[in-house]
């Protein structure tokens, strides 16, 4: 986080080149200053045992623990046909827990001789089953004697750093790397503000980085999080604050709607009354496309809460006003679906140019990589005059030949499926910076919200539209009780039976590009494991056809097929023409279709909380009650159904999007997939820390406004350029 030498030194230099190519590749550690930030991810105390109990399956762990037995097993093998293979298994026990440790071959004579009963080590290596028991094979270890002189040195606390670690590099490896850098957190330059600091009572930043690594009590350990806590939160919020008052000086086109113009007549034809919400949300964008200067607002919406009406309506506002609006959509059935929805809300108002057209109207034009050249060219003409006011579209907009007469407004739905670069590349499509509106139907608690997207203003629609249905959501368990899962195919006959549609979602397509069981076919970590492959749409499908929902119209819908083959699927069972889709997630957001009551979820662990919401919210748009079923191998008592109960529970998205942070690793929460750097939060959590998260903010703004190229700050600007390297610069530049 500094510029100082001592800490930007490379660790090849410090610790030796095979060490420091391990911590490169596998932790992303290159210099001093890094590891001084690679902080424990707890620790143990000398007379308290780890709690085997929990620990999680193929995870790398580190485990402080005692021997209970230990026993040398002779057998014969194709290596040792006499009898002469060693297996040597030691039990280890915290008191809470058991598990058995065993070593091969060679490999057994060392710990034959040191893990004695009564032998206290820390243990680290890959959990695994072996029999239905918990085991871990050829762990490295390290004895905790206690009484030579380098044990007593480097655990000289009694509380023992256990560092995030790989199979390459087992904790106390890192910590003794530690030992050796630790003399230079002395030079470390304190990016905190000496008011800021002094005024928090926080810790200064090199007795703070002493503290995390080498704590001698608890309250050292609190000190230090305190303190290096405020500087992820601040310096964070200082970048964010930067973006703020930077946009604050562009120039952009106040965009005003005309009171008789395209937004009075589409209102007028509107068959509903628009939710309180919608009311809302709406007079908060209008009054963002009125000033001169680029409007930057997230809008998050519950599923179903009618996010597209919003932004329709504020897309209209800026046609009125001479400009136009471009709609970003992450797949081409999401991006057609819009252009569908859209022209026929607007009706007529959609036909500028066409005989039937009303007076006001604009043209709706859709531009996606897999159109004939002749509607290409169409569209592009018709962009480039102005002729349409609205496009909706894929990636395809972003590409050199699309140039646009006056673009007013970019609207991007479910941004975090969008790389920054492509949502810069449209914003750069404008004469003058336009305006920006970004839409997600995935909660975000008000936190993230201030962490991830805290250079964009938020609105949020939380309000259902009246005549939506509630949906009933419940977990299968079909490895448990496999009648439940007869009985969940019988549903779906009977809701079709009532006239009604459903869906079966499957993690998998099935055909050869993606299949782990051919040979090259990538196997996850859970394959590896022995389990098998998730369900495939394809194997589903033809199972169904032929067993449970024989006679039923059944079709098939997943992200390899032609656009044209996708899209005409679609549209069957828009139009109830097919009784039961088997797709993957592409119907995840924004696939409308009112008469679809019932969703089955196979292998419903393998989705994340906030996608399986998503996916529900494809049943209950109409007035009949929706059905969500997730079903599951996973056992009772495992985290994977815990997460399942979570979703069955309620269908407030905010709660879950808790739930989901709660249960991801707290490096997710930045979005690597935008920044594609890793996460630079390593001690604040963005649930728990809220607090500190808002003061920060607040901290910011101030200084921020005090002086916004940080001249009187410049230890707060170098920790800036430290966190801000180039990619993730970029990031909050182009956000």
């Amino acid at each position: 986080m500094d510029p100082v030498p001592a800490l930007e030194e490379p660790l090849k230099k410090v610790l030796g080149p095979a060490t420091a190519k391990v911590m490169a590749e596998h932790l992303g550690l290159h210099t001093v200053g890094d590891l001084l930030h690679h902080y424990p991810r707890r620790y143990e105390e000398r007379g308290q045992l780890t709690h085997l109990a929990d620990l999680p399956m193929d995870e790398h762990v580190t485990v402080v623990a005692q021997v209970a037995d230990a026993r040398l097993h002779t057998f014969a093998s194709s290596r040792a046909p006499r009898g002469k293979g060693q297996r040597l298994e030691v039990t280890i026990t915290d008191g809470s827990g058991r598990l058995q440790l065993v070593f091969f071959g060679a490999g057994v004579h060392k710990p034959h001789k040191e893990l004695l009963p009564g032998t206290r080590a820390m243990f680290a290596g890959k959990v695994s089953v072996f029999n239905r028991r918990l085991q871990l094979a050829h762990p490295a270890y390290e004895l905790l004697r206690g009484d030579s002189e380098e044990t007593v040195e480097t655990w000289a606390g009694s509380l023992i750093p256990i560092y995030p670690a790989t199979a390459k590099l087992e904790s106390w490896k890192i910590g003794k790397a530690l030992q050796t850098v630790l003399p230079g957190v002395q030079e470390a330059v304190d990016p905190l503000p000496e008011s800021l600091r002094a005024g928090r009572g926080l810790v200064a930043l090199p007795e703070a980085l002493l503290k995390i690594h080498r704590p001698h009590t608890k309250a050292d350990i609190e000190d230090a999080r305190a303190r290096l806590k405020w500087d992820e939160a601040f310096v964070l919020q200082v970048a964010l604050a930067r973006r703020r008052h930077a946009d604050a000086q562009l120039p952009a086109v106040a965009r005003r709607p005309k009171p008789d113009g395209l937004l009075a007549a589409f209102d007028d034809r509107l068959p509903f009354t628009l939710t309180e919400g919608q009311r809302k949300v709406s007079a908060e964008i209008f009054t963002g496309l009125a000033t001169e200067h680029p409007m930057h607002r997230l809008l998050q919406g519950e599923v179903g809460s009618g996010k597209t009406m919003v932004a329709l309506r504020a897309m209209l506002a800026v046609v009125d006003a001479g400009g136009q609006a471009a709609m970003l959509a992450p797949t081409e059935v999401l991006a057609q679906q819009h252009h569908r929805s859209v022209t026929e809300m607007m009706g007529e108002l959609a036909e500028g140019g066409m005989l039937g057209g009303a007076e006001d109207a604009t043209k709706v034009v859709l531009l996606t990589g897999s159109m004939g050249a002749a509607a290409r060219r169409h569209a592009l003409l018709d962009l480039a005059t102005g002729e349409a006011g609205i496009v909706i579209g894929t990636h395809a907009l972003i590409e050199d030949k699309v140039q646009f007469h006056d673009l007013g407004l970019v609207v991007v739905d479910e941004q975090h499926r969008f790389g920054v670069e492509q949502r810069d590349a449209l914003r750069g499509k404008g004469k003058q910076p336009p305006h920006l509106l970004v839409m997600t139907a995935t909660p975000i608690p008000r936190t993230v919200a201030m962490t991830v997207f805290g250079d964009l203003e938020t609105s949020v629609l939380d309000q259902l539209p009246a005549g939506r249905s509630p949906i009933a959501s419940h977990v299968v368990p079909a490895a448990d009780k496999p009648h439940f899962l007869a009985r969940a195919w019988e549903r779906v006959r009977e809701e079709v039976a009532k006239g009604h549609q459903a869906y079966v979602v499957c993690p998998r397509i099935g055909d050869e590009a993606d299949d782990p069981k051919k040979p090259g076919g990538k196997k996850s970590a859970e394959d590896e494991a022995g389990k098998r492959p998730p369900l495939a749409v394809l194997d589903i499908a033809e199972q169904l056809a032929r067993g449970p929902l024989r006679g039923l119209r059944v079709e098939v819908l997943h992200g390899r097929m032609q656009p044209d083959d996708k899209d005409a699927v679609m549209r069957r069972f828009a139009a109830g023409e097919a009784d039961v889709l088997v797709a993957t997630t592409v119907i995840e957001v924004g696939v409308n279709v009112p008469n679809a009551t019932a969703m089955v979820i196979m292998d419903a662990d393998r989705f994340g909380v906030s996608q399986l919401h998503q996916l529900r919210g494809r049943v209950g748009r109409g007035s009949a009650p929706g059905l969500c079923l997730l079903v599951t191998e996973m056992p009772e008592a495992s985290a994977a159904r815990q997460r399942l109960n979570a979703v069955a529970s309620t269908l407030d998205g905010f709660e879950l999007s808790r739930i989901d942070l709660e249960q991801r690793r707290e490096g997710d929460v930045l979005g690597q997939a935008q920044s594609g750097t890793r996460s630079s939060l390593r001690m604040l959590a963005v649930i728990d820390d809220e607090e500190i998260i808002a003061e920060a903010r607040e901290e910011a703004t101030r200084v921020v406004a005090d002086d916004p190229e940080l001249t009187r700050l410049p230890a707060l600007r170098t920790a800036l350029d430290a966190l801000l390297d180039e990619e993730r610069e970029q990031y909050l530049e182009k956000g």
